[in-house]
């Protein structure tokens, strides 16, 4: 069973699922309400060096940018609809891979064209972020879960959540931070010009 975070907290994935080498961090969403335009979101990674910021343009993994940090950051598509039961977009991460030099990973979904379509997150139900174990598939289950709630009604980008170094040892925290300024504003705060 995955252990369940609330906002700002953290484990250890050692702890969450032991002897994790790949993890799969999956997001997933059910559009709430809509006036019947397409409502896409879109899963991203910004790869972040010590100093909390990208290390180049590459640092940005998304669906028109697949793989980041030599190939050990790779996105798994891009789903426009939302449909369907489990992860709607997934990352996969060989963790003994990373870069040494990386610090963290920080995962962001946003609404693809919110302003124009006026959408935000208040239109969006069951949202959540999960970490689990690549490697074992009969165990997905296994690692850690966060489930958004209601605390971004008006934001058109979250951070979820993000893997980060501690002391040699990973770890993930759910972060739930929305930004009102979309994917744009995200992507600034970590150093990326838009």
């Amino acid at each position: 069973m995955a252990i369940n975070l609330s906002k700002g907290a953290n484990i250890s994935l050692e702890k969450a699922a032991p002897g994790m080498s790949t993890a799969l961090v999956g997001l997933g969403w059910n559009p709430r309400t809509t006036d019947g335009a397409q409502f896409d979101l879109d899963a991203s990674v910004i790869i972040c060096g010590a100093d909390g910021k990208v290390r180049g343009e590459s640092d940005f993994v998304f669906y028109n940018n697949m793989s980041g940090d030599g190939g050990a950051v790779q996105h798994q598509g891009d789903n426009r609809t939302g449909e369907g039961d489990g992860d709607d977009e997934q990352i996969k991460i060989a963790l003994s891979s990373v870069s040494p030099d990386v610090a963290k990973l920080v995962f962001v979904a946003s609404i693809d064209q919110a302003e124009a379509r006026g959408q935000n997150f208040g239109q969006v139900s069951d949202a959540y972020i999960r970490v689990f174990d690549a490697d074992d598939p009969t165990n997905s289950e296994k690692g850690a879960r966060f489930d958004l709630g209601e605390d971004a009604a008006t934001e058109s980008a979250l951070v979820f959540g993000e893997l980060y170094r501690n002391n040699g040892e990973w770890k993930f925290r759910a972060v739930g931070q929305g930004y009102s300024s979309g994917l744009a504003g995200v992507i600034r705060d970590f150093g990326l010009s838009v």
